[in-house]
């Protein structure tokens, strides 16, 4: 696999962006056919492989990507199952584990095994949309095959270090019967990278430091996972099973005349995980599924700050943190298909994690005590859920349910704490296709957050002089969802879609002060987020620019919550406020050639500590990428990344008291090497 940085995110734009397929009635000479309608209801379009042939796709990822309106997204990997996987089916389920995501599968299965791919927006009968309104399914052929996907990456850095990769994937159908092996090769890499300039200034102004900056990163992993299904007592079984290793080192370099700052981090492990899924007919209309996960990680990682000032060395900081991680879910359902227009679902999901970390700060050699250095997390959880899903007409699906959870979080090391609680979460779906074309989809639901067990813990940040304590008094953030979003297809797979949404949130999670100028992650009160997602894609054939598509696409994040410290209002920290992209592609079907640029004219995300406000923000970021297919099995692509402008920046107070004064204030200002990815795909 691939570890990739991408703080611009455009990878979702680019597959985005790039749909070239007609969803008009074709003229004799059109080459692709029309997405239609599911017999008795609007919200399910049917896409067959004649659609996609302008692209000529090599795997069914391929096509995926290529649908109107719709964006692959593989889960969060959060605690649990249900909410925490992608938007992707396949045959109508998820697969055997969390972490082989829907885009896996799809990598690895041939675009000549499709045999139709259904995008469901706002729910149907028999589809567990598990919380998202618009998912894909993609129906493959019955027939016995063998397929081979290798694939191979350079990324080569202008400046900077440059990584190679690559995976192979062998998947066989005989029958009832599959089976198949990944081998994948990772490497880690940045877009944010590069050489720069450090400015420390004084709460008057007046330069502190004046310092030349560079960093850079370099590590991957090594993974073998391994996939059968078959027939099994009456019913189906699938399983997986994965094991592998990761490394990753990365450093940071500011000198001047006399200077010399060094921050490196290093981090060394092993994880594996274990997946089964058995589906079988119980009756007619009544089928049962049974789910177990089981995934453990072990982790090594080590941060190192060293300086030297005019010749003379500062203490050593050295920040280390050792453990392993697990979680196990056992999850069953049965699932009644009471008529071809209402699905009822209702089972149990019970689920341990674990995390235990060992950590130590030393300054100079000498121990410094931190709340919660070493910490044992456990958590049992267990959920009750029943949800249905009715097409009241071919125009109108309504989905709702209900989910129970309770769960007890036990802590134990350097503070001993137990902790249960209790939510019910309904949710309730409203699905309008008022005429062909257009579409309203309301949601209302109670989401409630995943606690990330390492915000138990302590951890550090050397290179901007933080150090964090743990807190045992972490609760799940929880919310109240509003959403409400329209879609309007136009131009065969031309698509505008507005979304509104507003979240009133419990418990906001963020940065908490603590005792002794140190601070923590912890819930800091109530807040509120406010949410306008746009997303225009439009095709320009009618202009004469043939096979080109234009897209937009932006979300605007308004949040508010007191700050604990100050008692002022302000937004909540990590959400970007905006980041618009803008994408322009082409299919050349006589050439064999597609490509696209996408342009992002800004973006920036901020913390709000207590003892500083620190972020980033960026300009003119550009991607661009020209792909080749000369024969159906054979891509070649070719992708560059321009970047000019990624500015870090820190406000650090001397107090947090007396209205906060500036202590002072620093800019990093970075000029991200420019990086060029080549990939070779080839299927047989």
């Amino acid at each position: 696999m691939t570890k990739t940085i991408l703080l611009a995110t455009t990878a979702a734009l680019l597959g985005a962006g790039v749909a070239q397929a007609q969803t008009v009635p074709p003229t004799p000479s059109a080459q692709t056919a029309a997405p239609v309608a599911e017999a008795g209801q609007q919200g399910v379009l049917v896409f067959t492989p004649d659609f996609f042939t302008d692209y000529r796709p090599n795997t069914a990822l391929d096509m995926v990507s290529r649908v109107p309106g719709f964006s692959a997204q593989d889960g969060d990997g959060s605690r649990g199952f249900e909410g925490a996987v992608g938007n992707i089916l396949i045959n109508g389920a998820r697969p055997a584990s969390k972490n082989d995501s829907g885009s896996s599968v799809l990598s690895r299965t041939l675009a000549t095994q499709v045999e139709r791919i259904e995008l469901v927006r706002g729910g149907a009968p028999g589809i567990d949309m598990q919380g998202y309104s618009v998912v894909v399914n993609v129906i493959t052929k019955s027939q016995s095959s063998r397929q081979s996907v290798l694939t191979w990456n350079a990324f080569l850095f202008d400046g900077g270090q440059d990584a190679y990769n690559g995976n192979y994937q062998f998947t066989a159908k005989d029958g009832d019967r599959s089976w198949g092996i990944t081998l994948s090769d990772g490497v880690s890499i940045s877009d944010a990278n590069g050489p720069g300039r450090v400015v420390r200034r004084d709460a008057s102004g007046a330069i502190l430091r004046d310092e030349s900056y560079v960093n850079d990163q370099q590590g991957g992993g090594q993974s073998i996972r391994g996939n059968y299904a078959d027939a099994f007592l009456g019913g189906k079984i699938d399983l997986t099973a994965r094991i592998g290793q990761n490394d990753y080192r990365n450093f940071s370099l500011q000198s001047a005349p006399g200077v010399r700052r060094d921050n490196s981090f290093s981090d060394e492990g092993t994880s594996g995980e274990v997946g089964a899924v058995y589906t079988r007919p119980v009756r007619t209309g009544l089928t049962s599924e049974t789910r177990f996960i089981r995934e453990w990680s072990d982790f090594d990682d080590t941060a190192v700050s060293s300086s030297v000032i005019a010749g003379v060395a500062s203490p050593e900081q050295r920040f280390t943190s050792v453990g392993n991680a697990s979680e196990t879910i056992l999850r069953s359902l049965l699932r009644w298909e009471r008529s071809p227009s209402m699905t009822i679902e209702g089972g149990a999901e019970v689920a341990y994690n674990m995390l235990e970390t060992d950590q130590a700060f030393t300054v100079g050699g000498t121990p410094v005590a931190l709340p919660s250095a070493s910490v044992k997390v456990e958590e049992t959880r267990g959920e009750a859920f029943t949800k249905a899903t009715w097409r009241v007409r071919p125009d109108l699906t309504l989905e709702g349910g209900i989910r129970l959870e309770a769960s007890t979080i036990t802590q134990s090391g350097d503070a001993d704490q137990e902790k249960s609680f209790y939510f019910a979460k309904p949710r309730f779906q409203a699905t309008w296709t008022p005429m062909a074309n257009n579409q309203v989809r309301f949601r209302f639901e109670r989401e409630v957050g995943q606690l990330d067990f390492g915000d138990f813990a302590a951890s550090a940040e050397l290179d901007d002089d933080n150090v964090f304590g743990g807190n045992v008094d972490l609760e799940p953030e929880q919310r109240w969802v509003t959403e409400l979003v329209y879609e309007r297809r136009f131009l065969g797979d031309g698509i505008v879609s507005v979304g509104y949404r507003h979240d009133e949130i419990t418990g906001v999670i963020d940065r908490l002060p603590l005792p002794n100028d140190l601070s923590a992650t912890g819930n800091i009160g109530d807040g509120t987020l406010d949410q306008l997602a746009v997303n225009i894609s439009l095709p320009l054939d009618w202009t004469g620019f043939s096979g080109g598509q234009f897209t937009f696409d932006n979300t605007w994040n308004k949040t508010e919550v007191t700050d604990p410290t100050t008692g002022r209002t302000r937004p909540i920290s990590g959400v970007r406020a905006s980041q618009p992209g803008f994408t322009i592609s082409q299919d050349i079907t006589s050439w064999k050639i597609n490509w696209a640029a996408t342009f992002l004219a800004s973006l920036g995300e901020y913390s709000y500590d207590p003892d500083q406000t620190s972020g980033f923000n960026g300009d003119d970021y550009f991607q661009g990428f020209v792909e080749y297919k000369p024969t159906p099995s054979l891509s070649i692509r070719a992708q560059v990344t321009i970047w000019n402008d990624f500015n870090v920046e820190r406000t650090v107070y001397a107090s947090r008291t007396g209205g906060r004064p500036v202590a002072f204030t620093e800019t990093r200002d970075i000029d991200p090497n420019t990086f060029y990815q080549i990939t070779l795909k080839k299927t047989f």
